[in-house]
C-alpha cells in the first residue's frame, strides 16, 4: 500500500509532464466507514490511500486538508454533520490552510462524497484560493455516487479554471484501483508513459 502522502514543502512547486506543475489536495476522513452496506474500521481513510497512490504514480506536490475541528470516528456523527454543514452552506475551518496554489497548473482535489457532494471543506479549500486558468480534476472515493456533484460544486468555487476529466473509485474498491488509477492518469496526460 502507498505511504500516506506529506503536504508540500515550502520550496518549488514538482514538474510532472510536459513542465506542469501539479497539486494534489485531498481530505480524508479515517474511522467507521461505509462497507458494502454495513461498517467497517478503516485506520487510513480510503481517500488518502488513494492519494498515496497517486502521488507514487506522478511527480506531484501533496496537501491533506485538515479540519481545525475533526469529523467524527463514527460514520452516523459524521453523516449527521455533513447534513448539517450542507444546508446551512458552512464552509468548516481549515487547521492547515495552503499558503497559495499559484506556482501549480493543474490542481488534483479529491475526497470522499457525502450526499453526492465533496464534504464542505473542500469548497472552503477551493474558496480560499484563486484557480483562474488552472486545469482542476475532480477526484472521488464514493459508495455510489460517483463524482456526485463534484464537477458542478467546483466550477462554481474555482471560477476561471478549467474542469478536466475526473475520477471516480468505489472505496471498497480503492486499495485494488491501480489499473483504472494508471489509465487515468494517462487519459489526463499526468502519467507521461
Amino acid at each position: 500500500m502507498a505511504s500516506p502522502p506529506a503536504s508540500p514543502s515550502r520550496g518549488a512547486a514538482s514538474a510532472g509532464p510536459n513542465g506542469r506543475r501539479v497539486l494534489l489536495a485531498y481530505f480524508s476522513r479515517a474511522g467507521e466507514d461505509y462497507y458494502y452496506g454495513g461498517r467497517t474500521n478503516l485506520d487510513i481513510g480510503n481517500t488518502e490511500v488513494l492519494a498515496g497512490m497517486i502521488s507514487d504514480a506522478i511527480s506531484c506536490d501533496v496537501h491533506r486538508v485538515e479540519a481545525a475541528d475533526p469529523y467524527p470516528a463514527s460514520y452516523d456523527d459524521t453523516v449527521a454533520r455533513n447534513v448539517r454543514e450542507q444546508n446551512t452552506d458552512a464552509r468548516p475551518a481549515i487547521a492547515n490552510p495552503l499558503p497559495g496554489i499559484g506556482q501549480y497548473d493543474t490542481v488534483l482535489l479529491a475526497s470522499g462524497i457525502w450526499n453526492v457532494r465533496a464534504p464542505m471543506i473542500m469548497t472552503a479549500f477551493t474558496e480560499s484560493h484563486d484557480f483562474t486558468g488552472k486545469t482542476i480534476h475532480p477526484i472521488t472515493t464514493h459508495a455510489m455516487s460517483g463524482l456526485g456533484n463534484t464537477e458542478r460544486d467546483y466550477t462554481r468555487s474555482c471560477p476561471g479554471a478549467v474542469m478536466g476529466q475526473g475520477l471516480a473509485v468505489k472505496g471498497e474498491e480503492v486499495r485494488d484501483a491501480g489499473p483504472d488509477l494508471h489509465a487515468w492518469l494517462q487519459a489526463t496526460g499526468l502519467l507521461s508513459n
